[in-house]
């Protein structure tokens, strides 16, 4: 079991920052993947950045230049700094982590919620 909290959620006028936190903890070994996902009332969740254990990483078009994620593979935390937020950004994020090789699992946070508006 993976058990993971996230943190740094809030309300945020249009152009600030806000940055998440995740942290995992139990029987973790090598996490492959972290990053965030998040989903806005009435639309399906979807991603928002990943990284791999080597520092790859991948980011919705949407937030490419304005967010930055990042990982402590020692500590085995993934951040992610949102800048330039705008209202289109207005949803619950959530942590996501994977592992590929055995013991493989795929676990998600509980969610934090991120409102832009002023």
């Amino acid at each position: 079991q993976v058990q993971l909290v996230e943190s740094g959620g809030g309300l945020v006028q249009p152009g600030g920052s806000l940055r998440l936190s995740c942290a995992a903890s139990g029987s973790i070994f090598t996490i492959n993947i972290m990053g965030w996902y998040r989903q806005a009332p009435g639309k399906q969740r979807e991603l928002v950045a990943t990284i791999t254990s080597s520092g790859t990483t991948t980011y919705a078009n949407s937030v490419k230049v304005r967010f930055t994620v990042s990982r402590d593979n020692a500590k085995n935390t993934v951040d992610l700094q949102m800048n330039s937020l705008n209202p289109e950004d207005t949803a619950v994020y959530y942590c996501y982590v994977r592992r590929f090789r055995t013991p493989t699992y795929e676990y998600w946070g509980q969610g934090t919620q991120v409102t832009v508006s002023s």
